[in-house]
């Protein structure tokens, strides 16, 4: 069992609060409430292993993230680690970073960091430790505010910024972070950037093919959080694990303006 108490000391505050979702607290659950109620109830009552979520503003890409987070919720599942992995857009760097902090922050409280699953990562040589790249980046923070609301404060975190890395690298440090059935990995990406709309419709469809048949070969203009998900495309592959998809849109479709589009997709894996 994961032990959530001990002092929280320093603290990563929220970079992107009042940007990319709303500062306000009450306003903020509302939103994520709602964007969570407003999915599609899933299926069946499978749980997911990982999840694959975007992570732009959440007027743009909130409805397509919930529908992720309402798989979580639907399953039943309360993972006591959460393992959040995402990109570094600010930040050039090789290889992948865990946060040397005690917390992440969002108007919704704070989430300890998992110490133990850090140190780990670290002695196998896995991963470096440096602050930088998770100072204002978003694609991890954009993940804490649906996990919270789902979750509530029964889980620890392990912020993972993934910079120049392949596959192989990526995949041994997830699959070392999942030590324990009660750990969920989450892989923060949006898809296409910057295409009209029909163009990203058939970019998106085809990034979709690749990720359904847990393919590795996505590549930066195809995903922000290509390294991301290729290292767990291939984590997927030696665990067996089938992919399902839960929606896949663009800016297009949730935010009106069709001229200069991004793309957003929700997937889930299980295990078979």
């Amino acid at each position: 069992m994961l032990s959530l108490a001990g002092s929280v000391s320093r603290v990563r505050p929220p970079a992107v609060a009042g940007l990319f979702y709303p500062g306000d607290p009450a306003a903020l659950r509302r939103l994520v409430e709602s964007c969570i109620s407003d999915a599609r109830p899933s299926a069946g009552a499978r749980i997911p292993r990982a999840l694959i979520v975007p992570h732009a503003g959440y007027a743009y890409s909130g409805a397509v993230a919930g529908q992720a987070y309402r798989a979580l919720r639907d399953s039943g599942a309360r993972p006591a680690r959460v393992v959040v992995a995402g990109p570094s857009h600010r930040v050039p760097m090789r290889g992948l970073a865990v946060s040397s902090l005690d917390a992440f922050e969002t108007p919704l409280g704070k989430v300890p960091i998992d110490d133990a699953a850090r140190q780990r990562l670290r002695e196998l040589g896995l991963v470096g430790l440096s602050d930088a790249p998770h100072a204002v980046e978003h694609s991890i923070e954009v993940q804490l505010p649906f996990l919270q609301a789902v979750l509530g404060d029964r889980f620890v975190l392990l912020p993972v910024a993934i910079g120049l890395a392949p596959p192989e690298q990526v995949a041994r440090a997830l699959d070392a972070a999942w030590s324990d059935p009660d750990t969920l990995l989450v892989v923060s990406s949006d898809l296409s950037h910057h295409h009209t709309y029909d163009e990203a419709r058939k970019l998106d469809a085809e990034s979709g093919r690749s990720i359904l048949d847990r393919r590795d070969d996505l590549s930066d203009e195809q995903a922000c959080g290509a390294r991301g998900i290729n290292g767990l495309m291939q984590l997927a592959r030696r665990r067996g694990l089938v992919v399902e998809l839960l929606d896949l849109r663009n800016s297009g479709d949730t935010a009106g303006d069709r001229s200069r589009v991004v793309g957003y997709g929700s997937y889930a894996l299980y295990d078979a």
